[in-house]
Order: C-alpha cells, then structure tokens, then sequence
C-alpha cells in the first residue's frame, strides 16, 4: 500500500470559531488518535486530494512540526451542500502491529447474470481489513465472471493473503439482481443519502468537531474519579 505524506499545523483553540476560520481559509480541522491522548492538527485542503478523491486506500505519513506519525484515515466529514472536506480523523498505526482499515472493493470479469439480463450490485464498497501495515493492499479485488441472476458473493466467500476480513461473513458485497430488484435498491440507496446528508448538516451546526467531543468526555471522567477519590479519603 503506498504512503501518503500531508503536512499540518498543531491547533491551539479547537472551539467552534477556530474550526470555521480555518475552513474559510481552505483549511481542515483534523484530529489524530494516539493511544493515550488525541492530536488536534489543521491541513489544506489540497493535501487530501490523492488521500480521499481515489478509489485506492493509502497508509498516512503526519507531519506537524517536528513530529512525524505513521496513521490511517479513520473519519471523513463532508459539507451536505458543497461536497467540500470539513473534518478528518486518523488513527496511529505501528509497524508489528496489525491495523483496521476500510478498503475500497474492485469488482473484475463480465458476470454471467449480466449477460443474462441482470444487473450488477456492489452491496459494500469497502470492506474493513485488519492486517499489518506492510500486507494491506489498495484495494480488493473481486471476479465475478461466474455470478449468476439471484446470485451474490458474501463475505465468507472471499479471503486474501496476509490480512482478515473483519465484516460478518453473511454479509452480501456483490450481487446479480432482477431489473425490478435493482430499481428498488436504487431507491434505497437514494433515500439512506439523503438521510446522511442531514445527519452530516445536523454534525456541522452542533459545532464542536468529534475530537474536541471526545476529548471532553476525557475530562468529564478524570473529574468524576477526583471525586471519587476524595469521598474515599474522607470516609477513611
């Protein structure tokens, strides 16, 4: 899988004022997840072009300051309107330590349902892997010369060297549907997008990215253990 390098700057103010000034000024409010605390950071925009307007999966080399990190894209935010990146999450990786990752499905061959009169339906786009940095491929590739009408490839079906496939293994990533199968799933597919695209406008006017969330949750536990400590200091 080949690295993608995107160059940031460290965030001093994670309120809601900040993140809008740098998405004016063609900025992304990022966060990065480490194993003890989150690494609130900012890029351009233009640094995720090859990372997210691709049909490839890529690993991420961070660099903010004089730190470097090796990472995944974990989250991506999109505006509901314009389409425009509003907000990234990463995760660190390690090098002898297996990684998860969603990476995107290549379908291959002329299915045998198609020439039939079928329809070719990609049920999962990107199916999530775990494996060491080194094994992860671009992509997934799938043949479905010989599906057939009424006919689809799950999950269980399908296996690759080197990495696991952490999806159920009942569930469905191609299939081979009727024309009326078909138009209703396009329908479906309508619906469940116009459905994200205002939960993602509903995340957008709360504020506050998922970083500075959880982040804050952090807090609101360490008090409440404080707490508990004192009230044990005293019965004691």
């Amino acid at each position: 899988m080949k690295t993608i390098e995107i160059k940031g700057s460290l965030r001093e103010d994670l309120g809601k004022k900040n993140s809008n000034q740098l998405r004016k000024s063609g900025n992304v409010p990022c966060v990065m997840y480490l194993k003890d605390n989150n690494v609130h950071f900012y890029a351009h925009e233009n640094s995720f072009r090859h990372l997210i307007y691709t049909h490839e999966a890529h690993l991420v080399k961070l660099s903010l300051g004089n730190q470097e990190y090796k990472a995944v894209l974990h989250d991506t935010q999109f505006h509901p309107v314009t389409d425009k990146l509003i907000h990234a999450d990463f995760v660190q990786i390690f090098d002898d330590k297996p990684v998860i990752i969603d990476i995107p499905v290549t379908v291959t061959g002329d299915a045998a349902g198609v020439k039939a009169g079928g329809k070719l339906i990609v049920k999962k786009r990107h199916l999530k892997v775990r494996g060491l940095a080194e094994n992860l491929p671009e992509d997934l590739v799938i043949d479905v010369t010989e599906l057939k009408i009424a006919h689809s490839i799950k999950v269980g079906d399908l296996s690759y060297d080197k990495i696991e496939l952490i999806d159920p293994k009942i569930t469905t990533v191609v299939t081979v549907a009727t024309s009326r199968v078909a138009l209703k799933t396009e329908e479906e597919e309508a619906a469940e997008a116009a459905a994200a695209a205002a939960a993602a406008e509903g995340a957008e006017a709360a504020g506050e990215t998922p970083g500075a969330e959880k982040d804050k949750e952090k807090e609101k536990e360490k008090e409440k253990g404080k707490e508990k400590d004192k009230d044990k200091e005293k019965k004691g």
